[in-house]
Parts: structure tokens; sequence; C-alpha cells
């Protein structure tokens, strides 16, 4: 088995990790396109626990979150890129837009957030989260390195390159 896993797997595997008393912690997001931002967040997500669960907006949530002609990489390609981080543990692609379904079933010990929910951005699963006793954890921002300010500076070298 590898590090990318069904959500049956995942379920079956988090029975046991709770067996051996293991903290597991939980982290989602479009991962659309990996960079610096992203490694440093889940090298911290995975400090707070001993498994490192990523879950990955499917190609249609990630368009439906955040429009066309968004995702940059399929699915499969994000999956595979995460999985290859030693930090982290197991990757699961999902298709809802908000993770709260996910965290009732599964149950982390720690559901980590961006820095920026802590400054009201909506977070819907939070009460999903202390409901079951779990923990919710902001990581912090680098700002500089958000997939959109990328997206953006590629835009602009290109119309420069043109013009």
């Amino acid at each position: 088995m590898g590090k990318i896993v069904s959500w049956d797997e995942l379920l079956r595997l988090r029975e046991r990790w709770r067996e051996e008393g293991k903290t597991v912690v939980w982290t989602n997001g479009c991962f659309d396109l990996l960079h610096l931002g992203h490694v440093k967040g889940l090298q911290t997500a995975k400090s707070f626990g001993d498994v490192l669960i990523v879950g990955v907006n499917s190609d249609s949530s990630v368009r439906q979150l955040k429009g066309h002609p968004r995702p940059v990489f399929p699915q499969q390609y994000r999956a595979e890129m995460l999985a290859a981080l030693e930090s982290v543990d197991y990757v699961t692609i999902f298709d809802d837009l908000t993770p709260e379904r996910l965290l009732a079933e599964l149950q982390p010990d720690i559901h980590c957030k961006g820095a920026d929910y802590r400054q009201g951005k909506p977070m819907p699963e939070a009460e999903v989260v202390r409901a079951y006793g779990g923990k919710v954890v902001f990581i912090p921002l680098y700002e500089t390195y958000s997939t959109t300010e990328i997206l953006n500076r590629i835009s602009k070298l290109l119309s420069m390159e043109r013009g």
C-alpha cells in the first residue's frame, strides 16, 4: 500500500492508530501548485502528531472553489506530489467543498488550518472537531508563497515577455 489511499482504507487505518494510541493530524486543501509555503505548513502540521493525513480537494471541488481554469494540475498529480514529501504520511482525495463530513467520520485528534482562519475567515468544520473532542491548531502562513500570488507573478512575467 502506498501513501495515497481511499477513504475506506483511511478509516480502517484510523482504527488501528486509535488502538495504538497514535495522535492523528489532518489538514486539507487544493494544493494546486505545490510551493514552499505548503511544504513548511505540512512540516509544522506533522510536528503535532504521529500521523499526518492530507486531504486533497478533487478537480471538481477545486473548480467550484477557485473557478476556471483551476486546478493547474489534476488531482492525481497533486496527490503524488504531496505523497512524495517526508512529512506527509497519507493522502486522500475528496469531492466535498469543506471537510466537515470527513472530519466527523475520521475524527483526527488535531485539525490544522492556516492562520488566516484565526482572523475570522469562516471555518465551518471547527464545531465538528470540537464536538468529538478534537483540537483545531492554526499554522503560520507564508504569504509570499501563496498559489494565487505565484500564478499572478507568472502571468505578469508572461505579459512582460509578450509586450
